[in-house]
């Protein structure tokens, strides 16, 4: 028997693709958010040095991985004192946010909440599972039946940032209703606007939000944005040490290891902060280009406070959007791949070299 899948958004975007190759200068692809510069050399070194491994690698991580991990949070999120037990090193993250729900004994009359603006991975772990799912950003409207919340700070598609009081009443509902919460923060690093232009963004383990007790919440991260490591397919968890130790039992069963020279990788990759600011001054003067760039040609710029997107509209349908940047050789992402909500705006990836952002520019302002 098949499963009941959703069609992939993306290859309704077919037509529209060779619309934009079909420009005389090429296609611009700012449909998808894959990173195009260089994994840093100090993390390549690092793969290449601990290419000898033989034998299987460690599901729960090595020690200095999880070492490594437990450090970032306290230095970069300001969560201290996670212990071994409270990290767990993940085949990046999309996986594990397809998965947790069957993982985690989730299933049919059970609700799964994402939110209203999300990126359709959450939906299908439900449908995995064949759970309920509810798009909300209101904890007021969560259900009894809700077992797992997926919060997106910052957001996909629309780089929005919840501060620590949103984060603290979604931990606070959740606890109510007996579910797990976890945080998909991967662009946490990666703010433009107010005071986190300069510090990342809260993490929903911050004290602030959980207290002093990690209870029933999880952070879940990937080095694939801030450290280019999308190939490599490097990303954690980290929270209640219950939740993990469930996850990392299903795992080993499962034989979910990320390959050993990775969580090496990973180690050195978490350890070095300069790569990370260098990747995101790039992206900064990405964005300050194609933002004035798309106001000029009629569009308006909603959220996008952090992340790799521009959340815009010109307050039409999102096809006709698309479609006219496709015209003009610039493929991006219709908002209704991402919920009802986005029916009116597209997504714009800052995922593109400087010349090819340089060429949208010059074709958006003509």
């Amino acid at each position: 028997m098949a499963l009941d899948l959703p069609d992939f958004p993306w290859d309704s975007l077919t037509g529209y693709a060779e619309t934009a190759r079909a420009h005389p200068g090429g296609i611009v692809d700012l449909s998808v958010g894959s990173p195009v510069d260089p994994t840093p050399d100090v993390v390549r070194e690092a793969l290449v040095a601990s290419t000898d491994a033989h034998a299987y690698p460690q599901v729960a991580g090595t020690p200095a991985l999880r070492a490594a991990i437990a450090e970032w949070y306290e230095r970069r999120r300001g969560v201290a004192g996670l212990t071994d037990a409270e990290v767990l090193p993940t085949i990046g993250s999309k996986e594990l946010i397809a998965g947790m729900a069957l993982w985690l004994g989730i299933g049919r009359g059970d609700t799964i909440v994402y939110p209203r603006a999300a990126y359709p991975t959450y939906a299908l772990g439900a449908a995995l599972v064949g759970a309920d799912s509810l798009a909300s950003d209101d904890p007021a409207e969560w259900p009894e039946s809700t077992r797992l919340v997926w919060l997106n700070s910052p957001g996909n598609p629309d780089g929005s940032v919840l501060d620590v009081e949103q984060l603290r009443a979604a931990v606070a509902r959740a606890r109510e209703l007996g579910a797990v919460v976890a945080g998909d923060e991967c662009y946490a690093e990666l703010g433009w606007e107010g005071e986190w232009a300069d510090r990342p963004t809260p993490c929903v383990l911050d004290p602030r939000v959980v207290g002093d007790d990690r209870r029933g919440v999880v952070s879940v991260y990937s080095l694939s944005k801030q450290s280019n490591l999308a190939g490599y397919r490097a990303g954690f968890v980290a929270g209640d040490a219950d939740v993990v130790a469930q996850l990392l039992a299903v795992r080993k069963h499962a034989g979910l290891m990320p390959p050993a020279p990775v969580q090496e990788a990973m180690r050195v990759a978490l350890g070095d902060e300069q790569h990370v600011q260098r990747q995101k001054a790039l992206y900064r003067a990405r964005r300050a280009a194609l933002a004035p760039a798309l106001e000029a040609a009629g569009f308006r710029v909603d959220h996008s406070e952090a992340g790799l997107y521009l959340w815009v509209t010109r307050d039409e349908d999102a096809w006709q959007s698309v479609a006219w940047l496709a015209e003009r050789g610039v493929l991006v992402a219709p908002g209704s791949f991402y919920g009802v909500d986005g029916g009116r705006h597209v997504r714009v990836a800052l995922t593109t070299t400087d010349e090819r952002i340089a060429a949208a520019v010059e074709r958006l302002r003509g």
